[in-house]
């Protein structure tokens, strides 16, 4: 047992206000209930920092279906370990019961709670829950629209291997305290309380703070084999926070490298978009590139890491420091094509296939490296490409311009033409046309076959006539 360090709220900077509402909320329901409720991991960190989270992660004693009990709104997920997310409108707070770290030969059951016998398995590569179920996830995501509905249908298959990994290296239901040393960093592991206001810190985590620097819960190396993306995670949260990472992390980095290889393509490929919509992704990932965690996951970024992808990267930063929060207009399509363009491997600008071929096979997944791109956003980078001349020819009739702006793809181009167009006339000038237009006009609603630069023509229907019989 380890006595926590509690800082009082007139020792610390953190304050309500600074909380998002909705957060405030769930965790005030969850006290009135008579359960534990904390503002967990990177938004307490952030907060402290005076930095705006992304997130507002709530970590509680309720199980998730006493947490669902509390909130019509409330939806569980998790194949294994169930997280509750509280829905309000388009936001979701999810909300975690505390965990703590199973250790091997403790088999775990489907609720979280452990298994009164064990069964051997191996354990040479243990795989956090987490790995397992973002994978799922992301492999729902890269098949088409027609395919994700019965994917979703289907339960999930895993080999026996795989099971094995997952049941034995699960994370089951903990104290406040196990949950914070089952954590990755000290910096993550802090907790705000609702209940009296104040910090709690199991790892010491306000001390890292406090002289910026990145540090391991528990030994690097042990923490980087049970998952290997920590090691990314390590470097990316120093690139991002402008912090020291810690010699011993360094060293395990150097040693298990290419354990990188190992992660799952799906958790790799979301990293990469947290970094690029960061704002701070060519100071990461020349971290990264010297770290040695690129090449064994894509070769030909590590090849490539040049001039003009540094500036491709720095653009996008310039662009993302712009807005207090994540704009919505930094998307899949337009992030792959900051890290594709510069490596000569996007997809080429033209025409969309023909009706024809749309019955054929379809190929494989394209991949950068072991990284999985998803078709659709592929698809999407291709048509943004083919719209920039377009939008860079200001000489074309007013008629023209405005059914420009119906299309789907419009304001993924328009913000692909700000960020690496080189071009800020032909920016103001379409700002300009859209004002123009009015707010009261949908903006890029156009049809996937227009988009593809196949407008087939629609053929009215005849109505049947109602058969009547002769009157006499």
């Amino acid at each position: 047992m380890v006595e926590p360090r509690v800082i009082p709220r007139a020792e610390h900077t953190l304050s309500r206000a600074d909380v998002d509402p909705d957060a405030l909320k769930v965790l005030y329901r969850l006290r009135q209930g008579d359960y534990i409720a904390y503002l967990v991991g990177g938004s307490v960190r952030d907060l402290l920092l005076g930095r705006r989270p992304k997130d507002f992660d709530i970590g509680t004693s309720a199980h998730p279906y006493q947490v669902k009990k509390l909130f019509r709104n409330c939806w569980i997920i998790g194949r294994r370990f169930r997280l509750a997310h509280v829905k309000f409108g388009t936001k979701v707070i999810e909300v975690a019961t505390f965990r703590r770290q199973v250790q091997p030969g403790e088999e775990v059951v489907e609720d979280g709670v452990p298994a009164a016998e064990h069964r051997h398995a191996d354990l040479t590569t243990p795989v956090s829950i987490e790995a397992a179920e973002t994978e799922r996830d992301f492999s729902l995501e890269m098949s088409d629209a027609a395919s994700d509905e019965r994917l979703r249908a289907q339960p999930p298959r895993h080999t026996a291997r795989e099971d094995a990994q997952i049941i034995h290296r699960d994370n089951t239901f903990g104290t406040p305290e196990e949950d914070a040393f089952r954590r990755d960093f000290t910096i993550n592991a802090l907790f705000y309380d609702i209940a009296t206001f104040s910090i709690i810190d199991y790892v010491g985590g306000l001390d890292d703070l406090k002289a910026r620097i990145v540090r391991c819960i528990g030994d690097p190396v042990v923490r980087f084999k049970e998952d290997p993306v920590r090691m990314l995670r390590a470097i990316a949260l120093a690139a991002r926070l402008d912090f020291t990472i810690e010699q011993p992390i360094l060293d395990a980095i150097r040693e298990l490298r290419h354990e990188i290889a190992n992660s799952a393509p799906a958790r790799l490929i979301e990293e990469y978009y947290k970094i690029l919509r960061a704002g701070c992704a060519e100071r990461t990932f020349r971290a990264l590139v010297e770290a040695g965690l690129v090449e064994p996951i894509s070769r030909e970024l590590h090849e490539g890491a040049g001039d003009p992808l540094w500036q491709s990267l720095r653009n996008v930063d310039d662009y993302r420091r712009r807005f207090t929060g994540t704009p919505d207009t930094l998307t899949n399509a337009v992030l792959l094509g900051t890290l594709l363009v510069p490596l000569g491997l996007a997809p080429q600008p033209g025409r969309g296939p023909r009706r024809d071929e749309e019955k054929r096979p379809r190929e494989p997944l394209a991949r950068l490296g072991n990284l999985p791109l998803a078709r659709r956003d592929l698809e999407r980078l291709r048509q943004i490409l083919a719209l920039q001349r377009r939008l860079k020819d200001l000489t074309a009739s007013v008629r023209a311009q405005r059914a420009l702006t119906h299309r789907s793809i419009f304001r993924e181009a328009l913000t692909w033409l700000e960020i690496h167009g080189g071009a800020p006339e032909a920016v103001e000038h379409w700002i300009t046309v859209l004002a123009e237009r009015g707010a009261d006009e949908p903006v890029g609603e156009a049809s996937p076959a227009e988009d593809s630069g196949d407008r087939p023509r629609r053929r009215r229907r005849r109505r049947r006539r109602r058969f009547r019989p002769a009157q006499h």
